[in-house]
């Protein structure tokens, strides 16, 4: 699998918040940006990735050859700069694969490479999105093979809801000739506009996370996204390797961000984690069985009230259900007393699981969880314990 990395962004949006860096080496929760790209490309299977460096490619030169990577690297230098088109095209000449991946430096949509589909030229992945204006639609027809065919690229303008670019991209270099275009142009409006107008590009369309660092505002949200959705693709990595036909999970912490010190008291406060609803959706696929286990003290405490508790397990189930995924079984123990036997780490939920499934047994069990509760119940039912790290923790 040989793959372009687009690492030549000047960043010039984000002049506000770093300085004499290019933008894929921006730092994110102390890694540089590109940290996250390649641990994602890492765990596609990339055998070779080529480097489009321009602006202050030193500093990405030094980052790529001080680690070492189970992938062979290339660097295509660009002494001027060629833009994105030029880019792709220098990089190429390094790439030999009847099939490159593209992907830009400064976005990360960790789609799954293999299941995107080449029966044209290019081949883009888009992400579906609700109320932007900061990106412009793709617009999309049924082709006579099945796959969706791009048929225009719209003007950035405030959309309700649509499909974007997604930044990576699936090329065939013999079906691209790209030797007729000058020495610097753009990818975008030279190759995938004309393209579309031909029926050169197809789609391919995914839920995956998505995040563009190109402005401040998004660049700080990475600040705690990349991290998150670096613990969610770990945990759920344990989760599916696995061989449990029974999923108990926390909530707070593992399907949800936590809020330090309160509760979540309304389904506005519940924000899922990065990643998560698409994890949910491949253990749907695993498990027979997927328990919620959820210590609301909040209720017992007077803090909220079961009616409170029921509107936001409403909210998460619709969402959960949406993406394609499942739970078949939340239990609560709203109450205060820390002695309470249903109460985690005490193995009363457990045994109430097995009461309503009697399928359920500890040797066919698995617990995803984020504190020493969650392990200390995992152990008192007797079933193995996965850690979804906190993201401070992700190394």
């Amino acid at each position: 699998m040989e793959v372009i990395v687009l690492a030549g962004g000047l960043g010039t949006r984000l002049r506000s918040v770093i300085h004499d860096i290019p933008k894929c080496m921006a730092p994110v929760a102390g890694k540089p940006f590109l940290h996250y790209l390649l641990e994602w490309l890492t765990a596609e299977g990339a055998s070779h990735v080529v480097f489009s460096v321009g602006y202050l490619r030193e500093q990405v030169m030094e980052y790529i050859n001080g680690h070492s990577w189970p992938f062979q690297v290339d660097f295509a230098v660009e002494t001027e700069p060629l833009g994105t088109g030029g880019g792709i095209r220098l990089a190429l000449n390094y790439c030999h694969e009847d099939q490159v991946f593209v992907v830009n430096g400064d976005t990360f949509f960790p789609v799954h490479l293999a299941d995107i589909p080449s029966p044209q030229p290019i081949t883009l992945a888009l992400k579906p999105m609700k109320d932007f204006d900061r990106y412009g639609a793709v617009s999309v027809l049924p082709g006579e093979t099945g796959h969706l065919l791009v048929n225009a690229f719209e003007e950035k303008r405030h959309c309700e809801e649509g499909l974007i670019n997604g930044g990576v991209y699936l090329l065939r270099p013999t079906a691209l000739d790209l030797s007729t275009l000058p020495e610097r142009f753009s990818f975008e409006k030279e190759v995938l506009e004309v393209g579309a107008a031909v029926q050169q590009v197809v789609a391919s369309v995914s839920e995956k996370y998505f995040i563009d660092i190109g402005v401040p505002e998004d660049y700080e949200r990475a600040q705690r996204e990349l991290p998150e959705w670096m613990a969610v693709a770990k945990a759920s990595k344990a989760v599916l390797a696995s061989e449990a036909d029974t999923l108990f999970l926390d909530r707070d912490g593992v399907v949800n961000r936590l809020i330090p010190g309160d509760y979540v008291r309304t389904p506005e406060q519940f924000v899922f984690l990065p990643g998560v609803l698409q994890a949910l959706a491949q253990w749907a696929l695993k498990f027979r069985r997927i328990v919620l286990v959820t210590n609301q003290r909040g209720v017992g405490r007077g803090l909220m009230t079961d009616a409170d508790l029921a509107r936001v397990h409403a909210h998460m189930m619709a969402r959960i259900l949406e993406a394609g995924g499942r739970i078949d079984l939340i239990l609560t123990c709203t109450a205060a007393d820390e002695k309470n036997p249903r109460r985690k780490p005490q193995p009363g939920m457990f045994y109430e699981a097995q009461e309503l499934f009697p399928e359920i047994r500890p040797q066919g069990s698995v617990m995803l969880g984020d504190s020493p509760s969650d392990a200390a119940f995992a152990r008192a039912a007797g079933m193995p314990f996965i850690l979804l790290e906190a993201p401070e923790a992700v190394s």
